[in-house]
């Protein structure tokens, strides 16, 4: 059955070129392949400004440049995330996307008891991440902390869920063909669109 995909692509390098965005780019090509309906995003040429403080997270609209994004994210049934791994977490420009599309009644809402309501449960996800170090390290070493941050405080916390991992490491170390593999494996997820 046809899925709605968003691809969200966190590098923030508006320049482009990157293997984050080639990855980007295979999931996307797999997917609209297998007859996925595909919603791509490239947060580095969004023109928008980061939240400063809670009345503004709370009460401001979504950006217009945002507001397609925002509506995408809603429609998702699945949404990858594909970014590289930067002091040790996602970069601040995804982080700031994500606190605007993010926001109080379209992914969460006051609920019983304290507890926020989840809008946008049926959704699940995968967080494609890049980094320098190996990879193996970065979950063994460090606990790959900021990615249980983004699972269970972020998305965990609108309602998405599964969320899928794969983690990308020595990305500046490998040859052309250990390349080709991972993009070869983005194809093949997207045409899963898993």
């Amino acid at each position: 059955m046809a899925k709605k995909i968003v691809i969200i692509d966190g590098h923030p390098d508006p320049a482009g070129g990157h293997l984050c965005d080639a990855l980007a780019e295979a999931y996307g090509e797999g997917a609209a392949h297998a007859g996925h309906e595909v919603f791509r995003v490239r947060v580095a040429t969004l023109d928008f400004a980061l939240l400063r403080n809670q009345d503004a997270f709370l009460h401001s609209p979504v950006p217009d440049a945002l507001k397609p994004c925002s509506d995408a994210v809603l429609a998702a049934d699945h949404i990858v995330f594909v970014f590289p791994l930067w002091l040790g977490t996602m970069p601040a420009l995804l982080k700031g996307f994500l606190e605007q599309v993010m926001r109080p009644d379209l992914a969460f809402a006051d609920g019983d008891g304290g507890f926020p309501k989840k809008l946008l449960t049926g959704k699940s996800a995968r967080l494609v991440v890049t980094m320098g170090m190996p990879a193996f390290f970065y979950r063994w070493y460090f606990g790959a902390h900021a990615l249980k941050g983004m699972e269970r405080n972020i998305l965990n916390f609108v309602g998405i869920k599964p969320v899928r991992e794969t983690l990308l490491g020595n990305v500046e170390g490998v040859d052309a063909q250990t390349r080709a593999g991972w993009i070869a494996e983005m194809r093949e997820l997207g045409g899963k669109a898993a």
